[in-house]
């Protein structure tokens, strides 16, 4: 059996000085507070995190805050317009950014995510495929859910509360607001094993797998983003004290 190709899991020096530009940009418009359960996303084999996605400023505070904390690189799906873009572009090739092309197969972003789980790697993955127009929760993909099955890899559920009031989608630029606060609230790690009986067919798993990964990350967002995952949602969080298409659009 071929072993999978293992993808880079170095930090790199331009990796820490985008995460502390991004930073620097972040608190120009808002106060960014991450609480959760940091202590316990896995240092070695393939983990996702899977975050909902409101404003463009999400990846921005992700990366900016997630990177000091992670001791392994963080890979994401990007489209792959972004690699011609300059600085974005050799940022993007040398920063953990894989490129997809949004009007192809899906299966190809698939193809993708699912190697740089089976090389051991870190994936973020917005599961919505797209920012939400009103800040809350909306239908998932099923991308993640067959993912996460086929792979085994933990889910590390995050919660992204308010960046939407920062920088709403439709909107050019952020609106900086006095006293606005973006919370990022990281769940507990959880395997879809030790959640689902054994023996679902696979339709039925991949059902009850989309639906368990996004009440989990509703369980860490306020009431009002929990949209379409809000009844019961608080139910089994696990956030504690302390298609696949993962790219922003």
């Amino acid at each position: 059996m071929t072993q999978p190709e293992p993808f880079e899991s170095s930090v790199t020096p331009l990796i820490r000085g985008t995460a502390v530009i991004g930073r620097l940009l972040a608190q120009v418009v808002t106060r960014v507070r991450v609480e959760g359960d940091l202590a316990s996303i896995p240092t070695e084999g393939p983990v996702i995190l899977a975050s909902n996605h409101v404003s463009n400023l999400d990846g921005v505070i992700l990366g900016a805050w997630l990177v000091p904390v992670i001791p392994r690189r963080i890979h994401w799906l990007g489209k792959k317009e972004m690699f011609d873009w300059p600085v974005i572009g050799y940022i993007a090739r040398n920063g953990g950014v894989h490129p997809v092309d949004r009007g192809g197969a899906d299966v190809e972003s698939f193809r993708l995510a699912q190697r740089i789980l089976e090389g051991g790697g870190v994936l973020l993955i917005f599961p919505e495929g797209t920012r939400s127009r009103d800040g809350r929760l909306q239908e998932a993909r099923d991308g993640l859910a067959m993912l996460a099955l086929r792979t085994g890899a933990p889910i590390v559920p995050i919660g992204i509360a308010d960046s939407d009031r920062v920088w709403p989608r439709g909107q050019k630029l952020p609106r900086p607001r006095p006293g606005s606060r973006v919370t990022v609230r990281v769940g507990s790690p959880f395997l879809l094993a030790d959640e689902l009986p054994a023996d679902l067919d696979r339709r039925t798993a991949k059902r009850q797998a989309t639906e368990l990964i996004m009440r989990r990350i509703a369980a860490v967002l306020p009431e009002r983003q929990r949209g379409a995952y809000g009844a019961g949602a608080a139910a089994g969080g696990g956030a504690g004290d302390a298609a696949v298409d993962g790219s922003s659009g």
